[in-house]
């Protein structure tokens, strides 16, 4: 499964979805915020306003954004023409979310673990386990997003309390106990859209502290250090700086902002802090190359450890190291993928020439 799959625009997909047209099966989900579903394209359940949805390149995606499968199309067994054993257990799972399935549980009905394992592997990119977790979580995270209760989502999403769901999300976000502060107020967690895929956004009262795809590996490890370095732990929940940024992220990429001025928190060494500073002063529309940024830093020849500090950054987009690329003009790593570089360095020149 290829996760970073280049999606066909929004309207070629909300077309395909009006029409139901097969020939986008397996291209595309479509999630629908409003229930809190994900579907294919070929659901023949009533659509939505075009408002109301995101489209993601696979399940997997889906199910991290916070939204469940739906019980109609069934998009967990459709890119593999899933076997009746597989449909039957997925029967299972909607029936009771809070189930904890066993090995010899799995046995009785007659299904290996090892095979139910590769094939989940195989066409969702993760564990049968994993996606019981995840439906889990993501089901609790998508709720609490559109205004659920934390209480109410954990307990709808087989969590036995608030916390054991709480015990959950530390596991997920990687907070580690013994480095948070007694007493010190969390730092709060969601999720954003964006037309090339799910983010997931951390602030406090002092500013955004994290912004990164959903899907990006490092994930786990930038909670880790967030809260290493200030000691707070993180929660679930609402914040306005959050609000504010998922508004100027929608005009960012609708070509109507090209600076963010949401206040924002950087805490790194001092090399780190000083090649953040020099990416934020890269104009839109404009690249450097890691020479040049190393330069512009009083760092001349140290361009790999500009480009290890690049990839330590915790606030994609608002925080420019797309704009930062090879000297021969080639683009290389990006946490959130080469081919989402590509697509911002594409928008930001698309509507400088406009301009």
């Amino acid at each position: 499964m290829n996760t970073t799959t280049v999606l066909p625009s929004a309207d070629e997909m909300y077309a395909a979805l009006v029409a139901r047209d097969s020939q986008y099966e397996g291209v595309f989900f479509v999630a629908v915020k409003t229930t809190g579903v994900f579907c294919r394209p070929t659901c023949t359940a009533r659509k939505p306003h075009r408002r109301n949805i995101e489209f993601f390149p696979c399940t997997a995606e889906a199910l991290a954004a916070g939204f469940r499968p739906c019980r109609r199309c069934r998009p967990l067994e459709a890119l593999g023409d899933a076997p009746p054993w597989i449909a039957q257990l997925l029967q299972q799972v909607d029936q009771d979310v809070s189930r904890r399935w066993t090995d010899g549980q799995l046995r009785e009905m007659g299904i290996r673990p090892e095979r139910l394992r590769r094939w989940f592997k195989q066409h969702h990119g993760i564990t049968f386990q994993s996606y019981l977790r995840s439906r889990r979580m993501s089901g609790a995270l998508g709720q609490i997003s559109v205004g659920q209760s934390v209480t109410g989502a954990a307990l709808d999403n087989g969590y036995d309390s608030l916390s054991g769901f709480r015990d959950a999300f530390q596991k997920w976000c990687g907070e580690v106990p013994g480095s948070v502060k007694l007493g010190a107020s969390p730092i709060i967690v969601s999720r954003v859209p964006s037309p090339l895929g799910p983010m997931v956004v951390a602030a406090g009262d002092d500013g955004i502290c994290l912004l990164e795809f959903a899907d990006r590996r490092m994930l786990e490890t930038q909670f880790k250090r967030l809260v290493r370095l200030t000691g707070r732990p993180l929660a679930t929940g609402d914040h306005q700086l959050i609000n504010r940024l998922a508004c100027q992220l929608q005009e960012y990429f609708a070509g109507a902002r090209t600076e963010f001025d949401v206040p924002i928190q950087l805490a790194g060494s001092p090399f780190q802090m000083a090649v953040w500073r020099e990416l934020l002063n890269i104009p839109y529309g404009r690249t450097k190359s890691y020479e040049q940024l190393a330069t512009a830093i009083g760092k001349p020849g140290a361009q790999r450890a500009v480009g290890r500090a690049n990839g330590d950054n915790r606030l994609a987009i608002a925080v420019p190291c797309h704009r930062v690329i090879r000297s021969d003009g080639t683009l290389s790593g990006y946490g959130g993928g080469v081919w989402r570089k590509k697509r911002l360095l594409q928008l930001e020149q698309h509507q400088t020439r406009l301009d």
